[in-house]
């Protein structure tokens, strides 16, 4: 606050003695009662919490990410799938509530099937041939958002129990599993099709404030094996 200059004050003395009187009878001041309290101008506002401040950075996320070797062989790195949010946070996007876009589940950022646009940070990349593919993204959310995503997820199994896909216009049937042991919690899809020569296994795991989705059409187990083997990759990582 700005205070008046000492002539102003002076001035107002000599013309108001007795309002002035009356005034300073209540002042803090003039009775002492405010001295060394550490309140009014002088106390220092609080600093607001970083929300951030315990996620990583899409430049952190992206050296947790599997490397090729924790692929299946025959697999090469898809240079246009790569893709990480730097060393600055995004703004958080609020929820897309209502029926989940089933077809979704079919692209490699299938985790925005659950509502959420992605977290504050990401990276992803991508490993594949002409017939298979395997794709792993990680996901770092403010607060509790984390543990909203996976229950997003768990949901869409039911939603989701059957849909058409945008490629074949196949009939897709979808199962879903709670799978302990993984990291804080973890969820498994597997996506079959009678239209399919093999079937795709969807992983999502959350470790503290981050999600890792892996997808993968790779072996003759609907995928099943590799996607597991690379979701634990990613999440040896994250803990070192």
């Amino acid at each position: 606050m700005r205070l008046p200059s000492r002539a102003v004050v002076l001035m107002a003395v000599a013309a108001l003695p007795l309002a002035l009187s009356a005034c300073s009878s209540g002042s803090s001041s003039d009775s002492g009662t405010g001295a060394g309290t550490g309140s009014g101008a002088s106390a220092e506002p609080a600093k607001a919490k970083d929300p951030n401040a315990a996620l990583l950075t899409g430049t952190q996320l992206k050296k947790a990410l599997a490397p090729a070797s924790a692929f299946p062989a025959g697999l090469t790195l898809e240079s246009d799938g790569s893709a990480d949010s730097g060393g600055r946070f995004l703004s958080p996007a609020a929820r897309k509530t209502g029926k989940p876009d089933c077809t979704r589940l079919e692209t490699t950022s299938w985790i925005q099937v659950s509502g959420y646009k992605g977290g504050v940070s990401f990276a992803q990349n991508g490993y594949a041939n002409q017939t298979e593919e395997v794709d792993q993204e990680i996901d770092a959310f403010q607060g509790t958002t984390a543990t909203e995503v996976m229950k997003a997820l768990r949901s869409v199994a039911a939603a989701c129990a059957t849909f058409t896909d945008t490629d074949a216009h196949a009939k897709v049937k979808l199962t879903g599993t709670a799978t302990p042991g993984l990291a804080d919690e973890a969820y498994t899809m597997t996506l079959t099709s009678g239209s399919w020569e093999n079937g795709t296994t969807l992983i999502a795991a959350r470790s503290g404030n981050s999600v890792v989705t892996v997808l993968s059409t790779a072996g003759g187990d609907d995928g099943a094996a590799s996607a597991k083997k690379v979701t634990t990759t990613v999440l040896a990582a994250l803990k070192k």
